[in-house]
């Protein structure tokens, strides 16, 4: 099975309380085995919408990526990060 990534685009509007987010979130990423390819980094837009904070993070495969996205304790993180930020995210295949 390929592995697969979410591809996310982070504008947070309220950087004193996007931590609590983290909080919430890194202890998901680190149970379901997620490794940061890209997590920040100096960025030119090309085409589209601009947002200050993009990620690549790599799961072992797409089973494992969506049942981070959908577990229970993601989602809290969820709720969180939409009062601090907006996000786009997508889940991804790699290359097989």
């Amino acid at each position: 099975m390929p592995k697969a990534y979410w591809i996310v685009h982070v504008s947070v509007h309220d950087p004193e309380h996007y931590p609590e987010y983290l909080a919430v979130a890194i202890p998901v990423f680190e149970k379901f085995g997620a490794n940061f390819i890209v997590r920040g980094g100096a960025y030119e837009v090309m085409e589209g919408t601009e947002r200050e904070r993009n990620f690549v993070i790599e799961f072992k495969d797409r089973a494992t990526a969506t049942a981070c996205y959908q577990s229970p304790e993601y989602q809290r993180a969820v709720a969180i990060r939409n009062k601090y930020s907006d996000a786009d995210l997508i889940i991804i295949d790699g290359p097989a």
